[in-house]
């Protein structure tokens, strides 16, 4: 796991925290999004004052009553980054949501640094429960919800959308549970199994693992089983298209391969893209084939 670290936060200062995003702004990431998108910044989604329980939305220029929902999650080995995060090499990719109707919600949680798992999960369930309960008022299609996650926001968007039936009440932060379905989840590099993640037993306290969970992996199988997406795999589970990098020096090959085969033996539908040569983020995973899969996926679950 020594590698994970100063990758992610090479990573890091590559998206500088912004506090304010409107069109008329000096917003590093306006450029990103096609002229005439529509931006609503900073939004509680916690009826609390903390900076990381904010959401943006991005909505499509061409006006509609309602718009699907691409729901991303940022990378950042739990401990970094902000909800503009991967936002800079992907940028072909994002311009082709709002090209294609989609609206996107980013989404902020709280790093492991500042509270432990499953804190991280349970900003992610009650980010998405707000924008479920006020679709109407942000003209969103909650009936057709994707989530997209790199790294540490693959975990924990896969962890989401696969604990979504199983009710996992420490999985939210008022103990109840998800009025919301997931219908796709685009999943980039994300850890599977925390017991097999590369670095598990890594003794360094600031080890991003131990970190997350508050102890070693090793320590703590039952917590780190819990943390796992493949744990809650079954037939009900929504389908996946997984995207990894061969040579990804942080998340071990071996995490997609995995849940991709377990999603298949479950009866779930899923890809998984292996990007030749690709490491652990950047703008390899904003390629042409990549978006085309994502595209193929949308279309036949999202429409």
């Amino acid at each position: 796991m020594k590698k994970f670290f100063p990758a992610l936060a090479l990573l890091a200062l590559l998206f500088i925290p912004v506090c304010k995003i409107n069109a008329q702004s000096s917003n590093p990431k306006k450029d990103i999004f096609p002229q005439g998108t529509v931006f609503y910044e900073n939004i509680p989604y916690a009826n609390d004052t903390l900076k990381k329980h904010l959401l943006d939305i991005y909505l499509p220029p061409v006006k509609k009553s309602s718009y699907p929902l691409i729901i991303w999650v940022h990378g950042g080995a739990w401990m970094l980054n902000d909800k503009y995060a991967d936002m800079g090499y992907m940028t072909n990719t994002i311009k082709a949501f709002i090209d294609s109707g989609y609206a996107i919600a980013s989404i902020d949680y709280r790093h492991s640094t500042t509270a432990p798992f499953p804190a991280q999960i349970q900003d992610c369930n009650q980010a998405v429960e707000y924008l479920y309960q006020n679709g109407a008022k942000y003209s969103l299609d909650v009936s057709r919800i994707a989530l997209i996650g790199f790294s540490a926001g693959g975990h924990l968007a896969s962890l989401l959308a696969l604990s979504n039936n199983n009710h996992v009440k420490s999985f939210y932060a008022d103990g109840g549970k998800s009025d919301f379905k997931i219908k796709l989840v685009l999943d980039f590099y994300g850890a599977s199994d925390l017991l097999t993640l590369k670095g598990n037993d890594d003794k360094d306290p600031k080890n991003p693992i131990t970190l997350l969970l508050g102890a070693m992996a090793t320590d703590r199988p039952d917590l780190a089983k819990k943390a796992s997406p493949a744990t809650y795999i079954d037939k009900n589970d929504p389908p996946f298209l997984i995207v990894q990098g061969e040579k990804d020096e942080s998340v071990n090959p071996d995490q997609s391969i995995n849940l991709s085969a377990r999603l298949k033996k479950a009866g779930i539908n899923n890809e998984l893209i292996i990007v030749p040569d690709a490491p652990h983020f950047g703008v390899m995973f904003d390629a042409e084939f990549i978006r085309k899969r994502i595209f193929y996926f949308l279309n036949q679950y999202m429409k």
